[in-house]
Order: structure tokens, then C-alpha cells, then sequence
């Protein structure tokens, strides 16, 4: 709703479409959307100047307990009409503020995402950056999963899944995609045609402007839908919406959807390819005569991507999962090398259109469990790096990576194979990141603190059920 531009504007639509209430977002440290709902007579035009108050201890890597106040400060053109709930209601996405200075909490990943927009305007370099995320999904019929003491399992099921060509279903109708050829099938292999369509109907109707959706590689109800670019604070709002329509479309229909990197072991995971470009005056600064039709500055934003990749993926590939996608043999970018039209690199120059306004590149390595406004942020300030110090990215790699002799491959920089090995690397290459103070060194000690403590230190205390394949016997 980009016309709402004041709180004024707020309040008239809220009068005009007789909203009940009003439910204020925002984003946590780890990538989960909060909310918390209050009835229209809370909200006033002082509610959009001084904030509401909440409880920042209880938020995960946030505030301690004596520091816990906080306050929601909404902005008004990220409101939108919620299609799910029952009584008509607005929500609108937050800044976060300290109660005591007024400043916008440096912990907040909008505000680090809205730093580096200033930070890049400030420095001359650009005034917009535009991202264009490809997020993909499984849809699953049934998930079921628990780990204690005694027992560590999931169970995934879906009416899609190979595995099921031999289930009684009262009938069987078959049509289930093969492992690893469930792109583009037409209804009926593709089963999800009109559930992915119903989500696209309730992006458009809170102003996500959709290009395309489709079936994905993998069997079990693996999709994608993508939606049209913007610059970048919009297009992580628009991504923590995106999460939500899919997520809630699926769940009127009885079903469920994870956007886990690699839920299922055999198969295609589900990956986040990002396209981005920056833009001066109306002009896309990446559109050039070189390379894939790049420019000089593209060619050093490649190259700093390629440089601090590993650290970036801290952010962009956050979760212990994220590192069994990013395996070779299953469609995902493990070496660092940049090509024209070839997916198997991990930043790819798309070659469909000459247009100069068409000219980006992609990024193919991150993957949806991430949040979204520290990924594009640090994507942007490994990007400013590269044309600040003009990285160069060294010679293209067009060819099939994964077909290089031994000797050959060896030489392409790898991307890290575990979360731990992609925090060490962050804890190593920051300085690009800490620039302009858009990443305070608080909030890179909190994240690779929070994520070594609450993930790869829990996961490695748990047995694995194939440990139990491997050692019971021994």
C-alpha cells in the first residue's frame, strides 16, 4: 500500500475499511517474524511518534532483563490488510527504538539494513540498490519431529512424495514426481498449481507484485514464486510478507510449508538465488560493454562478493541445515567463481534479456532461512568493498564446475561446509562489514556468539539416527 506515506494515512484507512485492529511486526535477531496486536483505539498519531512499549528481554539475542524496555515505532507504508485473520486487521511492520535515548536499536536487523542504504547513498556510490530474491519452499502434507533423551527422529510426508508411488491411498493415482525432475511438470505431476496461484492472489492483494511461479526440481512439493524486484529494505519487508502468505495459504489448505535449506536428504534443498543491481539517477550503474554485458563497478561488486563470500554466508546461510544444500551433486553453488548463464557457479550474469535496465547479477549461494535484511545488507557492503578497493574477480568459469578434472577443480575456492566453519570466517573478515558503522562489532559478536551457542553447539550434542546406522554395532 505505497500510498500510505503518513500516520495520517494509516488512520483514514483504518476508518475507511472499518479495521478492528491493528497488528504491529517485526523482525527478531535470528529471522522470525513478532507481532503483538492492539485495538484501533490504541492507535493514534502519537502511537506512530513515541512507539508502543514491549518486552525486549523475551525477544531471542536481544536485551537483558534489567534493559528490557523497548518501544515499536510502525511505518506506515508497510501496512497492509492481513487476508488470514478473522476480524479485519492492519498490519504494519516496526522500527525498534530505545525508550531512553529515542534512537533506533542498533540490534534491530530493519535498522542495519536501512544503514546500509545510507551508508552507500552517502558515499556517492548509488542511491538505490534493487534485490530480487528467489525463494523456494517444500509444501508437505505432514511433518513430525522430536529429539530427547531417548529418541531423535522427523517424519516428512507428502502426496508427491516418490516415496509414496506404492502407498495405498484409496486410489493411487500416481503422478509423483521423480527424485530431482520435478521442474515445470504440467498438473497433474504438478499437484500444487492451484494452491500456488492462491498464494500469489493473496500476495497481490497486500501489493507484492508476483512474475512468475512454478514447480521445483525436487519430489515431495518443492516450489518457487517469485516476486518482481525492489529496493532494499522494501524487498526484505516484502520477503518477511512473501514467508507469510505461502506459510498461511498452505495452512487453510491443510497443508505445511518450510522454507528449511534441506529438509529432505537425497534431493534438491531449497535455495534463495538473489539478483541484484545498483542504480544512480535513474541509471543502472551495473549495465555496461563488459563481461555479460556488465560494467566496471559490476565486475568489482562481483569481486568483492567472491572475496568476503564465506563470512557472508554467515548471514545468508545461517542454520546448520544450510550447509547439507550446499553440497556438490544436488544443483547448489559450492564454488566461489562467477559465469554467465551458468547455474553452477556462484554468481551467475543472466543472459535473458540485452536491455541495460535488465543488467544485474545473482548471487546463488544464500537460501530462505536467512534474514533477509542482514543478508542483503552484508551482500551490499561486501559489494562496496569490491568497488571501493576495485577487487577484480578473476577469469569467468564457463564450463560445468561440477564436470572439472580433480586438479582443475581444486583450484576454485570452495564455500565453507559448515555453519561453524562460516561464523570462524566472519569472526576473521569483518572489517568490510563494520564500515560506516551499518554492522556494529556488538551486533557480529551477538550473532556468531548467538549462533555458535543456540545451534552448532546444540547440534553437536544430540546423537544423529545415522550415527546409530553407523556405530551400534561397533
Amino acid at each position: 500500500m505505497s500510498e500510505l506515506k503518513t500516520p495520517k494515512d494509516v488512520l483514514s484507512l483504518i476508518e475507511r475499511e472499518k479495521v478492528k485492529f491493528v497488528d504491529l511486526r517485526f523482525m527478531d535477531f535470528p529471522g522470525l517474524w513478532q507481532h503483538c496486536t492492539y485495538p484501533i483505539s490504541e492507535i493514534d498519531e502519537e502511537a506512530f511518534e513515541k512507539g508502543l512499549g514491549f518486552d525486549g528481554s523475551s525477544i531471542r539475542g536481544w536485551q537483558v532483563i534489567n534493559e528490557s524496555d523497548m518501544l515499536l515505532k510502525p511505518v506506515p507504508p508497510t501496512a497492509f490488510i492481513d487476508p488470514f485473520m478473522a476480524a479485519k486487521t492492519l498490519v504494519i511492520i516496526c522500527n525498534i527504538c530505545d525508550p531512553i535515548t529515542g534512537e533506533d536499536y542498533t540490534r534491530d536487523p530493519r535498522h542495519v539494513a536501512q544503514k546500509v542504504v545510507n551508508y552507500v547513498k552517502t558515499l556517492g556510490i548509488a542511491d538505490t540498490i534493487f534485490f530480487g530474491p528467489e525463494a523456494e519452499f517444500f509444501i508437505f502434507d505432514d511433518i513430525r519431529f522430536d529429539q530427547n533423551a531417548h529418541e531423535g527422529y522427523y517424519h516428512i510426508d507428502s502426496i508427491e512424495g516418490r516415496w509414496n508411488t506404492g502407498r495405498c491411498e484409496n486410489p493411487n493415482l500416481g503422478y509423483k514426481p521423480r527424485h530431482k525432475e520435478g521442474y515445470f511438470p504440467v498438473p497433474p505431476t504438478d499437484s500444487q498449481q492451484n494452491l500456488r496461484s492462491e498464494m500469489v492472489l493473496n500476495m497481490e492483494k497486500i501489493g507484492i507484485q508476483v512474475e512468475a511461479h512454478h514447480h521445483e526440481v525436487a519430489t515431495g512439493g518443492q516450489a518457487e514464486i517469485d516476486m518482481r524486484f525492489s529496493p532494499l529494505v522494501e524487498m526484505a519487508d516484502k520477503l518477511l510478507k512473501y514467508k507469510y502468505i505461502v506459510k498461511n495459504t498452505a495452512l487453510q489448505a491443510g497443508k505445511t510449508v518450510t522454507f528449511m535449506p534441506k529438509p529432505m536428504y537425497g534431493d534438491n534443498g531449497s535455495g534463495m538465488h538473489v539478483h541484484m543491481s545498483m542504480w544512480k539517477d535513474g541509471k543502472n550503474l551495473f549495465a555496461g560493454d563488459g563481461y555479460g554485458g556488465m560494467s566496471e563497478m559490476a565486475m568489482y561488486a562481483i569481486g568483492g562478493i567472491l572475496k568476503h563470500a564465506p563470512a557472508i554466508l554467515a548471514f545468508s546461510n545461517p542454520t546448520t541445515n544450510s550447509y547439507k544444500r550446499l553440497v556438490p551433486g544436488y544443483e547448489a553453488p559450492v564454488n566461489l567463481a562467477y559465469s554467465r548463464r551458468n547455474r553452477s557457479a556462484a554468481i551467475r550474469i543472466p543472459m535473458y534479456s540485452t536491455s541495460p535496465k535488465a543488467k544485474r547479477f545473482e548471487f546463488r549461494c544464500p537460501d530462505p532461512s536467512c534474514n533477509p535484511y542482514l543478508a542483503f545488507a552484508a551482500m551490499t557492503m561486501a559489494a562496496v568493498d569490491g568497488i571501493q578497493n576495485k577487487i577484480k574477480p578473476g577469469e569467468p568459469l564457463d564450463k560445468n564446475i561440477y564436470d572439472l578434472p580433480p586438479e582443475e577443480a581444486a583450484k576454485v575456492p570452495k564455500t565453507p561446509v559448515s555453519l561453524r566453519d562460516a561464523l570462524g570466517a566472519l569472526s576473521k573478515d569483518q572489517a568490510f562489514l563494520l564500515k560506516g558503522d551499518v554492522f556494529t562489532q556488538d551486533v557480529v559478536d551477538t550473532w556468531v556468539d548467538y549462533k555458535l551457542t543456540n545451534e552448532v553447539e546444540a547440534l553437536d550434542l544430540r546423537p544423529h539416527p545415522w550415527e546409530f546406522a553407523l556405530y551400534y554395532d561397533i
